[in-house]
């Protein structure tokens, strides 16, 4: 099964092989840019533009694979943790999932696409269990289904970006001292247009806030700067042909900037929660690739900071250019943790 994620910016597809007890192997990846804004905040805007995108990632993956696991963004889904008595039959579990859906969902439930999953003992008692339900309107669930049949793959699983994003993210904790036990994490993703931070302990989010800052702010920079199109300053941001002043006059004050956004973040999340410190700041997303940005992350929040590559204690089949995949991994969370839904328990 291939993860497939549909960015607001790129299309990215990644295919993963286990190798038993946890480990897997990257066996191809490939990432596509999109049209600019055929996908806005989320939501699929042009179906057909965004298909002919996936077939060309899935060409460019070169795979007989055509099985999918996708994703909807948080924004789009409903999530609820109930807690219902234990040892319920499946289908007593589905009617009681319901009733309580009706209280938190503020649409029909015939138009939605609703899913349920029993989390295990509940807290506060050992004759009750916990059960994560989770929601989405039918609409969004289809947009994504539609687009994926028309490249001619098959989705077989509906994620959520977060919990993708969670799934992959168990590799890059590993990485850490002491494996990150016990430490308060930093989950920095920046995207094209909104930067998610998500705050863990223990692999759990204690805290999520989203900003309106991303990469394209760069891109509209380098239009601006230099009198071109979007399109082919998006394009030479990418290939790296800017002129030789671009380091200095846009690059380096972007790269501040959004330093001072992590750091802005952090302070939001210091004042809504009882939390006064973070010990680690992983930065995910498209712009986690700037060199130095980790560097410059650091000096600002007086937090250590590392990019986040969730592939780097895997091995990679001779089909991946192990150079390629360690610069563009951090935007590869969400297809990686998607990758990984065939080998669930």
């Amino acid at each position: 099964m291939i993860g497939l994620d549909i960015s607001s910016s790129a299309v990215k597809m990644v295919e993963l092989s286990a190798l038993g007890k946890g480990d897997f192997r990257v066996e191809r990846y490939a990432i596509e840019p999109l049209p600019k804004d055929v996908v806005a905040d989320g939501n699929i805007v042009n179906l057909e533009a965004v298909s002919d995108t996936v077939k060309k990632t899935w060409r460019r993956l070169n795979t007989s694979a055509r099985n999918v696991a996708m994703a909807l963004p948080a924004a789009a889904v409903i999530t609820k943790k109930i807690i219902v008595p234990a040892g319920q039959r499946e289908e007593e579990l589905e009617v009681l999932v319901e009733s309580e859906a009706n209280q938190y969902i503020p649409f029909a439930l015939d138009e939605v696409n609703l899913d349920f999953q029993v989390i295990g003992e509940a807290p506060s008692s050992p004759d009750e269990v916990e059960v994560l339900i989770a929601a989405s309107r039918k609409e969004k669930v289809e947009d994504r289904v539609a687009v994926a049949e028309s490249a001619g793959l098959k989705p077989v699983v509906m994620d959520v970006e977060s919990y993708a994003t969670l799934a992959a993210f168990s590799f890059v904790e590993h990485q850490l001292p002491d494996a990150g036990h016990n430490q308060i994490i930093a989950l920095v993703d920046v995207g094209a247009n909104v930067t998610n931070l998500t705050v863990l302990r223990n692999g759990q989010p204690v805290y999520t806030r989203e900003q309106a800052f991303g990469g394209s702010q760069l891109s509209l920079d380098i239009s601006r700067h230099y009198g071109m199109p979007l399109d082919e300053a998006e394009a030479a941001k990418r290939a790296g042909t800017l002129p030789d002043d671009y380091e200095s006059e846009l690059l380096r004050p972007f790269v501040e900037n959004l330093a001072l956004e992590v750091s802005r973040a952090l302070q939001f999340f210091f004042t809504s929660t009882q939390y006064s410190q973070v010990h680690q700041i992983i930065l995910a997303g498209g712009c986690a690739v700037i060199p130095g940005v980790d560097e410059t992350v650091a000096a600002r929040t007086q937090v250590s900071t590392q990019v986040a590559n969730p592939f780097a204690g895997m091995p990679v089949s001779d089909k991946v250019r192990a150079k390629n995949l360690a610069n563009d991994a951090p935007a590869l969370l969400v297809a990686c943790g998607l990758a990984m839904r065939r080998f669930d328990a």
